[in-house]
C-alpha cells in the first residue's frame, strides 16, 4: 500500500510527470530522425535540401518576377504564361542524364498515356493564363494568398477522383483556407494599387481562385496517371509527366501567343518598359528559369520524402511571398490581410497534421 501525500506533494508530483514525459518524447523524435538519417546516404539529404531551397526560393522569386511584368509596364497574359512553360527543356536537361547513371530506360508511351500529357498539358496552360490575370490586377501577396485555396480543391479532387481519404483536420483545413479567402475578398478596398479598377480587381480574384480549382484538378489528375496507367513511382517517371505535360502546354501556349499576335507586340512592349528592354528581357528569362526550377523542386520534394512535407514548404511559402512582396513591391497589406495569412498558415497546419494521423495509420 503506498503512502497518501499531502497536497503540495501530489502537486509537485504531477508537475514532474508531464516534463519527464516531454523529455521522453523529443528523445524518441530526435532517435527516430537520426535513424531515417541514418538510413539514407549523404547525396539524398544534400539532393533533398535543395529540393527544398528551391521551392522556398524559386515559387516566390517567380510569382514577384510575374507581378513585375505588371506593373513596370507588361501588359499580355498570353506572354506570362508563355514564360511559365518556356523552360520546360531545363526538366529534359535533368531526365535525360538519368537514363544513362540510373540504368533505366523510357516509359513506353500508348494512346491512353499520351491523351493523358496532352489533356494535361492543356490544363496546365489554361492554369497558367487564369494566374497571368491574377498577377495583372491582383498584388502579389494577395494572390499568393489567393492561391492557396489550391490545397482546397487537391484534397476535394483527391477525394472524389483518386479516392483519398478526409478526416476531422484537413476538413477543419478546408473551411480554415475557405474563411481566409473570405477575409480577403471582404478587404478588396485597401487592397487594390492605384491603377487597377474595382472590377479589374474582382476579376483577378475570380481569376486566381478559378486558377487554384484548376491547379487542385490537375494535381488529382496527375496522381490518377500514376495510379491508373504507369503503376509505377520513380524519379525518372514522376520527370517524364512533369517534361510531357509542360512541353504540351508549351504548344498550346505557343499557339494562343501566335494567335493574339503578342510576339509581335514584344518589341514595343519592351522599349516602352520600365527599364528598357535589357529589364524586359531579364523579367521574362528568370521568370521563366525560376518558375520551373520551382516545379521540379516540388516533383523532387514529392519523390525524395513525402506529401506532408511538400505542403510544408507550400505553407512557408506563402508567407515568404507575402513579406517579400511587400518589402520588394511595396504590397499593400492591410490588417485584414495579416489575419488571413495567419489562417491560411494554421489551415495549412491542420491539413498537414490530418496527413500525418494518415501516415501513422497506415504504418
Amino acid at each position: 500500500m503506498q503512502p497518501l501525500l499531502e497536497p503540495g506533494e501530489r502537486m509537485e508530483e504531477a508537475s514532474r510527470e508531464p516534463s519527464v514525459s516531454l523529455r521522453s518524447k523529443i528523445s524518441t523524435y530526435m532517435t527516430m530522425a537520426w535513424e531515417a538519417y541514418k538510413k539514407k546516404p549523404i547525396s539524398h539529404w544534400v539532393l533533398l535540401f535543395l529540393s527544398c531551397a528551391a521551392m522556398l526560393v524559386a515559387f516566390p522569386a517567380s510569382s514577384l518576377l510575374s507581378r513585375l511584368y505588371y506593373s513596370n509596364g507588361g501588359t499580355s497574359k498570353w506572354i506570362i504564361s508563355w514564360v511559365a512553360v518556356a523552360g520546360w527543356p531545363l526538366t529534359a536537361l535533368i531526365l535525360f542524364p538519368t537514363y544513362f547513371f540510373c540504368k533505366t530506360f523510357p516509359s513506353p508511351l500508348n494512346l491512353k498515356l499520351t491523351l493523358s500529357y496532352i489533356v494535361l498539358g492543356f490544363l496546365s496552360a489554361a492554369d497558367n493564363l487564369m494566374y497571368a490575370y491574377a498577377y495583372a490586377y491582383l498584388p502579389a501577396s494577395t494572390a499568393a494568398l489567393l492561391a492557396s485555396s489550391s490545397l482546397v480543391f487537391s484534397a476535394l479532387f483527391g477525394y472524389l477522383l483518386v479516392k483519398n481519404k478526409l478526416n476531422a483536420s484537413m476538413i477543419n483545413a478546408i473551411v480554415i483556407i475557405t474563411a481566409a479567402m473570405t477575409i480577403i475578398a471582404l478587404d478588396s478596398d485597401s487592397d487594390t494599387y492605384g491603377d487597377i479598377t474595382n472590377s479589374q480587381y474582382i476579376i483577378g480574384f475570380i481569376w486566381d481562385i478559378l486558377g487554384s480549382a484548376l491547379h487542385g484538378l490537375i494535381f488529382a489528375l496527375s496522381e490518377l496517371v500514376f495510379v491508373k496507367l504507369l503503376g509505377r513511382r520513380s524519379f525518372h517517371v514522376v520527370l517524364e509527366q512533369q517534361l510531357m505535360v509542360s512541353l504540351f502546354a508549351f504548344i498550346f501556349t505557343t499557339i494562343g501567343v501566335v494567335v493574339s499576335k503578342d510576339f509581335q507586340g514584344m518589341k514595343s512592349e519592351a522599349k516602352s518598359f520600365e527599364g528598357g528592354t535589357t529589364s524586359y528581357l531579364l523579367v521574362l528569362i528568370w521568370g521563366a528559369i525560376t518558375f520551373q526550377l520551382g516545379v521540379l523542386g516540388a516533383t523532387a520534394v514529392l519523390f525524395l520524402s513525402s506529401t506532408v512535407l511538400a505542403g510544408v514548404l507550400n505553407a512557408i511559402r506563402v508567407p515568404i511571398t507575402s513579406i517579400a512582396a511587400v518589402i520588394l513591391l511595396h504590397d499593400p497589406m492591410s490588417g485584414f490581410k495579416i489575419l488571413s495569412l495567419v489562417i491560411t498558415f494554421w489551415g495549412f497546419g491542420s491539413y498537414i497534421y490530418g496527413s500525418t494521423s494518415f501516415g501513422k495509420d497506415s504504418s
